[in-house]
């Protein structure tokens, strides 16, 4: 036998064409993409200015997943690189035909409070289009309460077990400047930092309200804080916004605002709360939407899954997330618990900042880049 021979048509017959070759590379890189993304580290943009100053409008970050233990997927046919819409089309980016329960890998730690934390919005829960949970928008905000903490807002200053929790370096709130009647240069407040929103009171750090006083014309510079025990029915906040907890219906709602909330217990998985007028506006609604039980009220009577009740153990942790830019954040203090199967990752550093308002030459803001997120 000519064994040259047969060598070179084994050889000829195990070449692969270009077109194989790149078909098995392109699915390899999505794989390994996909892998990594969904298990180590995942890129994120901030959309919205509820964590300013502390994250601006257009800062990329990288999420951790290996902090908290990654969460596997729930829904796990997707399009890759999708999260729940397919670009250009707009239609489904998964099929949820399939779903798995709920399970984290081991991670490196807890959620602390101080983290910030990307996660998916609680509220989608509510809407009769909602999707499965690993679907739904991503969010980032800071945790300032960890489960069995007892949380409170006394005049916007958060308090954690009855000690003033650190407040965030770039923490802004609303503020009313009295001026001598001269009108300030709006370029004078932008250069200092002074954000202005529209339809909304100029936003700034305390840092900032100090250098704001300073102006010449300017006679104070007083924070918007609302009063305690007074709720605002254009605002409301948790859990007034969901009267159907509500035992009593003639019961007073909590009359809690943005700034003076609480006292409120987070949950903590293995806690049992009694159920009662109190307590069940607070916690009913986790309960039911998130712990996946049927609730109702009938006579003044609580039944969970059919069975007449006045505890519950809670099955999952709970945290509360907050936004840095308090004025302008929408979060727990409008919808209470966010529970642990929620949990995305924790935010490690900026790795670019784009701002769409400066003129071309500085959209980049080069001293923000590769910065660490504290």
């Amino acid at each position: 036998m000519n064994w040259k021979f047969w060598r070179k048509k084994q050889e000829h017959a195990k070449k692969k064409s270009a077109t194989r070759e790149w078909t098995e590379a392109i699915i390899f890189a999505v794989v390994a993409a996909t892998l990594i993304r969904t298990l180590f580290i995942e890129a994120y943009t901030i959309p919205t200015p509820s964590m300013e100053r502390s994250l601006l409008v257009g800062d990329f970050l990288f999420v951790s997943k290996v902090n908290y233990g990654a969460r596997t997927p729930m829904t796990p046919i997707a399009f890759p690189f999708a999260h729940h819409t397919m670009p250009i089309i707009g239609t489904k980016a998964y099929w949820d035909g399939v779903k798995l329960p709920y399970y984290r890998l081991p991670g490196l730690g807890e959620v602390k409070k101080g983290d910030v934390v990307v996660f998916n919005y609680p509220m989608e829960a509510d809407s009769p289009y909602f999707r499965p949970v690993d679907k739904r928008e991503n969010y980032i905000k800071r945790c300032q309460g960890a489960p069995g903490d007892t949380l409170r807002l006394i005049n916007a200053q958060v308090y954690v077990n009855g000690k003033a929790a650190p407040n965030p370096p770039g923490e802004q709130t609303d503020y009313t400047i009295k001026t001598t009647g001269m009108e300030i240069n709006p370029d004078v407040l932008s250069d200092l930092g002074v954000s202005n929103y529209e339809g909304a009171p100029p936003t700034m750090t305390k840092a900032t309200a100090e250098e704001v006083k300073r102006i010449s014309n300017v006679q104070a510079v007083t924070p918007n804080v609302k009063q305690p025990g007074i709720a605002d029915p254009f605002n409301p906040v948790f859990p007034a916004a969901y009267p159907k907890y509500k035992l009593n219906p003639k019961n007073k709602d909590y009359d809690w605002n943005v700034d003076n909330y609480g006292p409120i217990i987070i949950p903590k998985k293995g806690w049992t709360v009694k159920l009662d007028s109190l307590t069940l506006p607070l916690y009913g609604r986790a309960i039911e939407v998130y712990e996946g039980n049927k609730l109702k009220i009938e006579n003044g009577k609580i039944f969970i899954n059919d069975k007449e009740t006045t505890a519950y153990t809670f099955k999952m942790n709970y945290y509360w997330m907050m936004g840095d830019n308090r004025h302008d954040s929408l979060d727990s203090r409008y919808w209470g618990f966010v529970p642990e199967d929620h949990i995305v990752g924790k935010a490690l550093f900026v790795w670019m900042s784009w701002d769409d308002n400066a003129s071309f030459f500085h959209k980049i803001r080069w001293s923000r880049l590769f910065m660490g997120i504290h």
